[in-house]
């Protein structure tokens, strides 16, 4: 269920308390249909093991309906503290609305966070609410243009296989069902080291494939992705997050990092290209994920950032799921943005780095 809310008409009164009081944040992150669980108080839980600060917001607004935005904060001198909804590599942040988001809640939210006394506060909301996302966008905004990938499950497993997977994708997957591929789902932890493995072979690949130093690629990598990040997800999250794996002759071949609530969100994947490649093993684990998602009564999979590439746009729509344009905001009371990207701009070009083509893990 998308927004379709066209323009933004401010709610004036709107009563905000921060952090937000955890049962009534879990009654709205209840009641709304776009809802996932990087909106739920455990994400930010994991979050705070990582030395952020609950920064949520409830608000409580003047047609008697409540919205929480979920938002942590990192400390810094005077003024230099930001706060984020979310921080890189931490997942889709904005607000959610008791019975689904309207521009106007968001008036109201942005009217509220234009007073924070902040160097920057970061947006980065559910593709699938864009419209009213942008009708509402207050003039001073940074935005910065997004793409994402998303898979509609209304109608259930057998409906999405055989209207919305593409022929290519049916036919991958049959062929890693005869490949001999084992197949497990992880919610203990217990494969968390394989998968880290595997998520370490993979950077090695792709620092070959982008002209990127090896010390420089596995650095970004631990540093965005650490293995006690993934451990605390699923302390934090328990069944909420499932790591699937896919084994050949007891081998690791390919898994892929999945967190479901009201919907699913596939995180992070990683193979043994040498397993993976010939028998389609990353085509079966988002098969199987997908079915359990339907079974689970999920309304969407969320696939993720694609950004530029047209490969792992592909990829992506051979499972059905939809383009989606959004965009993420800053509030800034410095040019952040514009420094940041200058930086990495410069960093690439010195490196020759090149954007890879993606093999279904990116």
């Amino acid at each position: 269920m998308t927004s379709t809310t066209s323009e933004a008409m401010p709610l004036p009164g709107a009563v905000a308390t921060s952090p937000a009081p955890r049962e009534r944040w879990r009654a709205v992150y209840a009641e709304d249909p776009n809802a996932l669980l990087y909106h739920a108080p455990e994400w930010v839980d994991v979050l705070r093991s990582f030395g952020y600060e609950d920064a949520s917001r409830f608000y409580e607004l003047p047609d008697g309906r409540c919205a929480v935005l979920p938002m942590v904060r990192k400390r810094m001198l005077g003024r230099l503290t930001r706060e984020a909804s979310f921080p890189p590599a931490w997942g889709m942040g904005g607000v959610i609305a008791t019975g689904g988001l309207q521009a106007s809640d968001l008036a109201a939210v942005f009217a509220d966070l234009a007073a924070r006394r902040v160097a920057r506060i970061t947006l980065r909301p559910n593709p699938l609410n864009a419209a009213a996302w942008e009708a509402a966008k207050p003039r001073g905004a940074v935005s910065v243009p997004r793409l994402a990938h998303v898979l509609e499950l209304e109608g259930g497993f057998d409906h999405v296989w055989r209207k919305r997977f593409t022929g290519n994708a049916r036919t991958a997957v049959r062929k890693a069902e005869r490949s001999g591929l084992r197949v497990e789902c992880d919610t203990s932890g217990s494969l968390l080291s394989v998968f880290y493995e595997l998520f370490e072979r993979s950077l090695e690949r792709w620092a070959e494939q982008q002209h990127e130093p090896r010390a420089l690629a596995r650095w970004r990598g631990h540093r965005r992705d650490p293995l006690r990040k993934i451990e605390a997800m699923a302390d934090r999250l328990g069944e909420g997050c499932r790591l699937w794996m896919a084994w050949l002759d007891d081998r690791p071949a390919a898994s892929i990092l999945v967190v479901q609530g009201a919907s699913a969100n596939y995180i992070r994947g990683a193979m043994d290209k040498e397993l993976a490649g010939p028998t389609r093993a990353n085509y079966l684990l988002h098969r199987l994920a997908i079915e359990d998602a339907c079974a689970a009564g999920c309304s969407h999979y969320h696939m993720g950032e694609t950004g530029a590439s047209a490969s792992l746009a592909q990829f992506k729509t051979r499972f059905g799921a939809q383009p989606h344009h959004y965009a993420e905001y800053h509030l800034e009371a410095l040019p952040i943005t514009a420094l940041d990207r200058s930086l990495r701009s410069a960093v690439k070009r010195v490196i020759g780095f090149q954007d890879v083509p993606s093999d279904g893990n990116r």
